[in-house]
């Protein structure tokens, strides 16, 4: 008797695979871009590299906003894997919630910062 377990599968959970897997490859592109660029910025930077230099490299407009969309990026990838590794590894679904909503409120705290940085330079 042969068997098609195919034909009749029942798909149920939060379909996060295909979407997930493309925004990390997606965000991981961009940081990984926004590397070369900076790193381009600081090899062609004339003179010792001090406060000065990073100040001017970050001191546009375009880069600052450059560098919080990377970094909204980077806090998305977290987001992602960590909230994979939860649902993976902690199997009582309390202590999921309380460790997915701290890994919110940090991530947005995160956020928070980074545009006090961004924007005070």
């Amino acid at each position: 008797m042969s068997v098609n377990y195919g034909s009749k599968r029942i798909v149920v959970g939060a379909h996060y695979g295909l979407r997930d897997w493309l925004s990390q490859r997606i965000t991981g592109a961009l940081m990984a871009l926004f590397t070369v660029i900076l790193l381009v910025q600081v090899i062609f930077t004339r003179g010792p590299i001090g406060y000065d230099a990073w100040a001017g490299i970050f001191a546009s407009q375009w880069m600052k906003v450059l560098t919080f969309v990377v970094i909204a990026s980077l806090l998305y990838h977290v987001w992602v894997g960590m909230r994979d590794i939860w649902m993976d590894y902690v199997q009582p679904v309390g202590i999921r919630l309380v460790l997915q909503v701290f890994t919110i409120v940090w991530l947005v705290a995160c956020a928070g910062w980074a545009i006090q940085v961004l924007w005070r330079v």
